[in-house]
């Protein structure tokens, strides 16, 4: 049977969600967590730059923002200093760790598709979105 795409844009959304999760938990982290340390990976940045970056994953749900940080920094992962916040030393090892174990999860995913094929799929996923964010105006 043919399946729409939208059925299977939600598989593989749920896929790639609970394969993420089983890898961070490796780590003890959660994807909010990895999230955050990603952005911070580049450089400190301020609280509220921080939340613009974040906002497309997180939502406008203060509390969780803030429950995650409070880990973070519990953990002695991440750091505020100066209005900014900024990966601890242990924040930037768990960060190399982390992206180390997702990038080759994401190797595993992407098993026996070529970069040709990833590229346009990923071009047309995105020109979709636009569309339909569009036509939802």
């Amino acid at each position: 049977m043919n399946k729409p795409m939208g059925y299977w844009l939600k598989r593989l959304d749920a896929a790639l969600e609970s394969q993420l999760d089983n890898t961070l938990a490796r780590l003890k982290l959660s994807r909010h967590q990895w999230q955050t340390l990603n952005v911070l990976a580049e450089n400190p940045v301020s609280p509220e730059l921080l939340d613009e970056v974040l906002r497309p994953f997180w939502g406008s749900d203060t509390r969780l923002r803030e429950r995650e940080l409070a880990a973070l920094v519990g953990r002695g992962l991440i750091v505020v200093a100066d209005g900014r916040i900024a990966l601890s030393g242990l924040g930037r090892a768990k960060h190399t760790e982390a992206h180390r174990l997702v990038e080759e999860a994401r190797r595993d995913l992407s098993a026996g598709i070529g970069l040709d094929e990833y590229a346009i799929a990923l071009s047309v996923l995105e020109r979709m979105s636009h569309n339909a964010e569009r036509l939802a105006r």
